[in-house]
């Protein structure tokens, strides 16, 4: 179901002193196996493209009915706070902190952790930036992060 965060070939982004991922929250970023990862990305992201790149307006996050809106997240990278910006905690804000969330890259590679460790290591993640989904185990808001330094809000559907 996991495979070690070593195999990724770019666990480097975790490793950083800045941002800096605490030792404990680093121990609950877990790498799904491809095998799982596939079935996540099948599950909650699209059943008919392999990855971000390659979504039509047939995949749920194409449709327009299903933005709630679009924010920057970029500037908030680059600064020194390491809270997630306000437009997007804000959405996710019925989220508990241990939430699952997954962090779907493309169809075999997909992270999870709580929402509470994706919170505090964020910026970790968005090294990642090529249109990488956060969905949360049955929950129904999403993001899509893009290389622009924005991110659309949507909401799931099924």
């Amino acid at each position: 179901m996991y495979q070690s965060l070593e195999s990724f070939s770019k666990s480097w982004v975790f490793k950083r002193n800045d941002p800096k991922v605490e030792p404990e929250d680093l121990q609950k970023i877990r790498l799904l196996s491809e095998q799982r990862a596939e079935q996540i990305w099948r599950d909650y992201i699209s059943s008919e493209h392999l990855h971000p790149d390659h979504f039509s307006d047939y995949d749920w996050l194409k449709k327009p009915d299903l933005l709630i809106s679009k924010v920057s997240w970029e500037k908030a990278w680059d600064g020194e706070d390491m809270s997630l910006p306000g437009e997007l905690a804000e959405h996710f804000s019925a989220w508990g902190e241990d939430t699952t969330v997954f962090f779907c890259c493309h169809n075999e590679l997909v992270f999870e952790l709580p929402w509470g460790v994706f919170k505090r290591s964020w910026k970790a993640f968005l090294f990642l930036d090529n249109g990488p989904i956060l969905v949360g185990k049955k929950k129904k808001q999403a993001a899509q992060f893009h290389s622009n330094g924005l991110a659309n809000l949507l909401l799931r559907t099924g």
